[in-house]
């Protein structure tokens, strides 16, 4: 059986793989051309990230496949429900990049509070020259150590993002639809622990105590945080959104930005990738990264070795 990775896929997901006997072929076919590279090698299952979309078009040309995956949490380039209509089966890995995502957010929000991602910027063109005016502009950092963080979206990234506030001392309230109290277990030296109970409370009340907020949430077919969220935070919020892009109104949060209300944010997703909007990309109170969420060494190799198992169990079972 051959199987296509797309966007890529882990040496240790690749050997496993090969190990069961599948055949990996691991290369990028542009999306145009796609529907016949799959028909031409025979192609029953096809892996991809967030760079290839499965639409209903490319699964009516594909005959042969017989499963999908997708190396990351979010299934949204993907036509799920028609693809399950067609008897395809449909899998993803919810646990393999968590750890990664919540990290990026406090990469964010350290960069955020210090400045860094700006003052970055402006230290190799001018550190040597203005180095004591570089100096006091970005002395009026602040402590995360007693903030309250708001977390929108409390599943499996939701909940790290959670343990790692808590053991950087800060305050956390949580959102979410599904779930009413979630009990945040930390772990400490000699199998030592402390499980902390966090109960949700609506959008609404969580985005009036917060001192910053993340949002981890799925697709959305309109913004969660526009004109009139921004409008009932607190002054000088900081906003984190690793999510997806669309789920912050862009528009809304630079006029946010533009008026005080928000002191900073840090964007890994945007509405119109992969070209996001100049305005963003030119604004110095935004801390920037090209949707890396899950792109770390570990998460990759975790999420390869999660695909693998999952595609070896449904077909030799």
């Amino acid at each position: 059986m051959k199987i296509l990775a797309n966007d890529g896929l882990s040496e240790e997901g690749v050997t496993q793989l090969e190990n069961a006997g599948f055949k990996v072929i691991a290369v990028k076919v542009a999306q145009e051309q796609l529907a016949e590279y799959i028909n031409s090698k025979k192609i029953q299952v096809l892996l991809v990230r967030s760079a290839t979309t499965v639409d209903k078009e490319l699964i009516n040309a594909c005959k042969n496949l017989k499963l999908i995956g997708r190396a990351g949490v979010g299934l949204d380039n993907i036509a799920v429900e028609y693809a399950e209509s067609k008897g395809i089966k449909v899998i993803n890995t919810p646990l393999a990049a968590s750890d990664s995502v919540a990290e990026l957010v406090f990469a964010h929000l350290f960069s955020g509070v210090r400045s860094l991602f700006d003052s970055n910027r402006n230290m190799p063109l001018e550190g040597e020259s203005r180095f004591r005016e570089l100096k006091k502009s970005y002395s009026a950092g602040i402590e995360l150590r007693g903030k309250t963080l708001g977390i929108i979206g409390f599943g499996k990234i939701g909940r790290k993002v959670a343990k790692i506030a808590l053991g950087l001392g800060m305050k956390v309230i949580a959102s979410d639809k599904e779930e009413g109290e979630v009990n945040i277990t930390l772990e400490f030296y000699n199998h030592q622990n402390i499980a902390i109970p966090i109960k949700t409370e609506p959008v609404e009340e969580l985005i009036k105590h917060s001192d910053f907020i993340t949002l981890h949430v799925p697709a959305q077919t309109e913004p969660l945080i526009g004109s009139k969220e921004f409008e009932a935070m607190k002054p000088g919020v900081g906003i984190i959104n690793t999510a997806r892009g669309g789920v912050i109104d862009e528009v809304a949060l630079l006029d946010a930005i533009e008026d005080g209300k928000v002191a900073f944010a840090g964007l890994d997703t945007f509405e119109a990738e992969p070209r996001p909007a100049i305005k963003l990309l030119m604004n110095e109170k935004l801390s920037l990264s090209p949707h890396i969420g899950a792109s770390t060494l570990e998460a990759q190799h975790r999420i390869g070795i999660e695909l693998a198992q999952q595609i070896i169990s449904y077909f030799k079972k």
